[in-house]
C-alpha cells in the first residue's frame, strides 16, 4: 500500500488545478471573449461562469471530503451515481477531453514558436510533424519516470507562467484608458436583451476551456497523500485564476477596442501587450506562453493517463490501459493515451484546425462528466442531508446544463461523434469482465449516441455542419 509520505501534497494538487487551467486559453483570452461580444457582455458571461464553477467547485469539495473512497474523481462520481455505461461515457469523454486538448496546444506551441522561428510556421508541415512526435513522445518517457516525479515539476511550470501574466495585468492597468473601455460597450445597438443574450453566448465556450482542469486535484485524489486536501485545492485555484481570468479579459478593452481585439492573431495576449510596451512585450508573452503550454501538455497528459488507468483498473475500461512500469507509472494507458494524440495532431496540421476549434471540441466533451458530477453532488447531498450542498449541486447542474445548451448543436454533434467509438470499447471491457453489454434504459443512451452520430458525420459530410 502506498504509503502518505508518497503522496502529492496540497501544493502539488493546486497547481495541478492552476497549471491546467491555465493553459494556452488563458493567453488567447483577449482576442477570443471579443469574436462575439462587447465589455458588457464579456463581464455578464463571467459572472455567470465565475458562479457556476465555484459553485462546481465546491461540489467536487464536497465530494472529495464525504467520499474520499471514490477515486479518479469525475468518472468514479458518474459511476456511483448513474451506473457503470455513464461512468463509462464520463471516464471515456474525459480522456478523449483531454488528449484533444493537448492536440490544441500543441497547435498554439507551433504559432507562439513561428513568431521566432518561421520554420515552425504552417507552411513547413513536414518539420511540424516530426516535432510533435517529439513533444509527444518526450512526454511519455517523461512521466513514465513517475507520476509524483512529473506533478513536481508542474509545479515549477505552473509557477514560471504565472509571472508574465502578473507583468501583463500590471503593465495594461497602467496603459488602461477608461475613454477606450466605454467604446461600444453593449455594441453598436446599446443595450437590449434580444442583442446581449447571443453575446454572453458566444462567451460560454472560450470560458468554459479556460476552466476545463478545475477537476485536476479530484482526478489525482487516489494519489493524494491528505485526502482532505483534494477539496481545498480545488476551490482555491478556482478563485485564483478566475480572478486572473477576469482581469485579463476585461482589462484588455481599456486598452484596445473589440473590433482591434478580435483583428489580433494567436495568442491575442501578446499583442494586446505589443500594443503598450512595443514588441518586447509580444516576446515577453510569447515565452510565458510557451512555459504555460509545457506544464499543460505535461498536466493533461497526466490526468489523461490517471483517468484511463483508475476505469480500466475498475473493469470499465479495457485491461489493456492497466499496466503500470516499475516507477509505478500506467504506462499501457500513457502510451495509448500519446498514440492517440499522435494521430489526431497529424490530422490536425494536416486540416489546419486552429486552437480555438479543438478547445472548443475537447470543452464540449468535458461537459458530459462535470454534469454527471453536479447530478452525483445533488443525490449525494441529499442522502446525508447537506441542505446547502443540494442548492450548490442544482445550481453546478444548471451551469452544466446551461453550457451545454450555450455551446451550440454543432459542437455536440462531433462531441457524439467521439461519443460513439466508446460504446465498442465498453463492449470489450464487459466482455473481459464476463459480463452483458447493455441492458434496459443503456440501450437507449447508446442508441441516442450512435443516432447524434451518424448525423454529425452526415452534417460534416454535407458541410451542413461547419466549425
Amino acid at each position: 500500500m502506498k504509503s502518505q509520505s508518497a503522496g502529492i501534497g496540497f501544493f502539488g494538487l493546486a497547481a495541478m488545478v492552476i497549471g491546467t487551467m491555465i493553459g494556452g486559453g488563458a493567453f488567447n483570452l483577449p482576442g477570443a471573449m471579443a469574436q462575439g461580444a462587447g465589455v458588457g457582455s464579456v463581464m455578464i458571461g463571467w459572472t455567470i461562469t465565475g458562479v457556476g464553477m465555484i459553485m462546481l467547485s465546491f461540489v467536487f469539495q464536497f465530494l472529495a471530503d464525504s467520499r474520499p473512497e471514490l477515486e479518479g474523481g469525475i468518472y468514479a462520481y458518474a459511476k456511483e451515481g448513474f451506473g457503470k455505461f455513464v461512468g463509462f461515457n464520463s471516464g471515456w469523454g474525459y480522456w478523449m477531453s483531454a488528449w484533444i486538448g493537448t492536440v490544441a496546444n500543441i497547435t498554439l506551441i507551433f504559432s507562439t514558436l513561428s513568431y521566432f522561428f518561421p520554420i515552425f510556421s504552417a507552411e513547413h508541415r513536414s518539420f511540424r510533424l516530426v516535432m510533435s512526435a517529439f513533444f509527444i513522445w518526450g512526454l511519455f518517457w517523461l512521466i513514465s519516470r513517475g507520476m509524483k516525479e512529473a506533478a513536481l515539476l508542474n509545479i515549477v511550470t505552473t509557477i514560471a507562467k504565472l509571472v508574465p501574466i502578473f507583468l501583463f495585468i500590471v503593465l495594461i492597468l497602467f496603459a488602461f484608458q477608461i475613454e477606450t473601455f466605454q467604446i461600444d460597450v453593449w455594441g453598436e445597438s446599446g443595450f437590449s436583451w434580444s442583442h446581449v443574450f447571443p453575446q454572453v453566448k458566444s462567451t460560454m465556450l472560450v470560458t468554459l476551456w479556460a476552466f476545463v482542469g478545475i477537476e485536476g486535484a479530484v482526478v489525482l485524489s487516489s494519489r493524494a497523500r491528505n485526502k482532505r486536501d483534494v477539496g481545498r485545492a480545488t476551490v482555491i485555484g478556482l478563485i485564483g485564476t478566475l480572478l486572473i481570468y477576469m482581469m485579463i479579459s476585461i482589462f484588455s478593452f481599456g486598452v484596445m477596442t473589440q473590433e482591434q481585439l478580435t483583428a489580433l492573431p494567436e495568442p491575442s495576449m501578446a499583442y494586446v501587450l505589443e500594443a503598450v510596451v512595443g514588441p518586447v512585450g509580444a516576446t515577453i508573452i510569447n515565452i510565458g506562453l510557451l512555459v504555460s503550454l509545457a506544464g499543460a501538455l505535461l498536466g493533461w497528459t497526466i490526468l489523461a493517463t490517471e483517468i484511463s488507468y483508475v476505469a480500466s483498473r475498475d473493469g470499465v475500461f479495457p485491461k489493456l490501459f492497466n499496466r503500470v512500469n516499475r516507477n509505478d507509472t500506467p504506462v499501457s494507458a500513457l502510451f495509448i493515451t500519446q498514440a492517440f494524440t499522435q494521430v489526431v495532431t497529424v490530422v490536425a496540421l494536416f486540416s489546419e484546425q486552429t486552437y480555438l476549434v479543438l478547445s472548443s471540441i475537447a470543452g464540449i466533451a468535458a461537459l458530459v462528466p462535470y454534469l454527471f458530477s453536479a447530478l452525483f453532488g445533488w443525490k449525494e447531498a441529499r442522502r446525508t442531508g447537506v441542505q446547502k450542498m443540494v442548492l450548490v449541486s442544482i445550481l453546478a447542474s444548471a451551469y452544466a446544463a446551461w453550457l451545454l445548451y450555450a455551446s451550440g448543436i454543432e459542437y455536440m454533434l462531433i462531441a457524439m461523434i467521439l461519443y460513439a467509438p466508446g460504446i465498442f470499447v465498453f463492449m470489450l471491457a464487459e466482455r473481459e469482465q464476463g459480463r452483458k453489454f447493455l441492458s434496459g434504459i443503456q440501450y437507449a443512451i447508446a442508441a441516442v449516441i450512435i443516432l447524434a452520430a451518424t448525423y454529425g458525420v452526415y452534417g460534416l459530410w454535407t458541410a451542413t455542419i461547419s466549425l
